[in-house]
């Protein structure tokens, strides 16, 4: 099977090395990949923006399967365009992604299919958002409508933080704020089938102590032991199917990943948000672990063939991954830094997600630069390899935070996630 993978991130460098192990893979290839991605697959320097671009690049490899990584090129429109042009692909439609690309739309198909989610308020003009406000009340959750590369959100006890952010869009949902744990948990779909993954666990806020900004992810781990043990049957049951048999009613269906942003709250598993894609960086802890065969797999998704796919098959291990940031990040990050060290890591992954190469010397290009998972027999294990390993690696100005997965892997701690 020859595989061409979209994207230039950490999840795609992560989907790159589970596409890797596939037995039935032949050739690998990426665009426009990263420097880590090139060192296990052909990458390809073209602009992805481009829908016409990328068919040209897929029909000219003689490519059997096109895996779509960023939301970008799905809400663009690039699934539809290689559909096409007759070319299997893992990725929603331009109609479907919009379960990602809107909040609004995406509150729209959960009241429609009964998915348990938080009131909120849609809102385009200030007298509405500020009324919005003081419905719900502090923690005040304000959620620009369309994409924003994470950083589209804003909780908050400060009212006059969360209007400066409400009046920053022309479209926002405001939502209440709904307490418990938050989980991700990823189903895999053919528009008709779903077949849901195991729970993880990221990090949002940019430091320690869940202190600071909404990042895109600072960290994850998996898998949860304190989390309920029904948490993915009753995720399948009550959010992920009643959402897919909904999207195939509304004549898009959705084939692909939907990720479910969930918060366990003291009512009942409550949904946050919907994604249209893996998850960054909860993909670098759940593809190592995953021991099906990944290209089979999203091959049958993209061909419709889901109902004859195997139950998914995990290993034991566990696995923690942490995001070294740049300088600034996420408000205003600085790139351009050199980034030396990553040799000496020989415990743990590292997966590039704003690098690149200059006359040979890599350098940050990006706000979140790398991601290192550790994979180990425990929790602690897993993290321990994953900070050890990060220690090694030098980037000017750069932070991380210490506190990945330390409750979780600390028995007296567990369940104060």
């Amino acid at each position: 099977m020859k595989v061409l993978l979209i994207g230039s991130g950490g999840r795609e460098h992560a989907l790159a090395q589970a596409l890797n192990r596939d037995p039935q893979l032949e050739e690998l290839h990426v665009a426009p990949g990263n420097p880590g991605i090139a060192e296990i697959a052909l990458c390809h320097l073209i602009d992805t923006d481009d829908n016409h671009v990328v068919v040209a690049l897929a029909q000219k490899l003689e490519i059997d399967l096109v895996v779509i990584g960023p939301e970008k090129p799905l809400v663009n429109g690039l699934a539809d365009a290689l559909r096409k042009a007759n070319i299997a692909v893992f990725g929603p439609s331009a109609a479907a992604a919009q379960l990602e690309g809107s909040k609004d739309f995406a509150k729209q198909v959960m009241h429609d299919a009964g998915v348990p989610t938080a009131r909120s308020f849609t809102c385009t003009t200030k007298s509405e958002m500020e009324a919005a406000l003081s419905t719900f009340g502090s923690p005040y959750v304000v959620k620009h409508d369309g994409l924003a590369a994470g950083k589209g959100v804003v909780v908050t006890d400060d009212r006059t933080l969360a209007l400066d952010h409400a009046f920053l869009s022309p479209r926002v949902v405001i939502e209440e704020f709904l307490d418990g744990p938050e989980v991700s948990l990823f189903g895999i779909s053919d528009g008709t089938t779903v077949l849901a993954m195991q729970p993880a666990q990221d990090f949002k806020r940019a430091f320690d102590g869940d202190l600071g900004p909404n990042t895109g992810g600072m960290g994850a781990y998996s898998p949860l032991p304190w989390a309920p043990r029904n948490i993915v049957a009753e995720t399948l049951t009550k959010v992920l199917q009643p959402t897919i048999a909904e999207m195939k009613a509304r004549n898009t269906p959705f084939v692909g990943l939907l990720y479910a942003g969930l918060a366990l709250t003291k009512n009942g598993i409550r949904v946050i948000e919907f994604n249209a894609r893996f998850g960054d960086p909860e993909t670098q802890v759940l593809l190592p672990r995953l021991k099906t065969p990944l290209a089979a797999l999203l091959y049958q998704a993209a061909t419709g063939n889901l109902k004859d796919a195997p139950v998914l098959e995990w290993f034991d291990d566990c696995a923690v991954t942490v995001v070294l940031a740049s300088q600034g990040y996420p408000t205003a990050p600085k790139t351009g830094e050199v980034i030396t060290g990553i040799s000496a890591v020989t415990d743990a992954s590292v997966f590039h997600a704003g690098t690149v190469l200059k006359d040979g010397v890599l350098h940050s290009s990006g706000g979140r630069v790398l991601t290192v998972t550790g994979i180990g027999a425990s929790l602690a294990e897993a993290r321990s390899k994953a900070y050890e390993s990060i220690s090694k690696i030098r980037l000017r100005g750069s932070h991380y935070r210490s506190d990945i997965a330390l409750a979780a892997s600390t028995p007296s701690k567990i369940g104060e996630n």
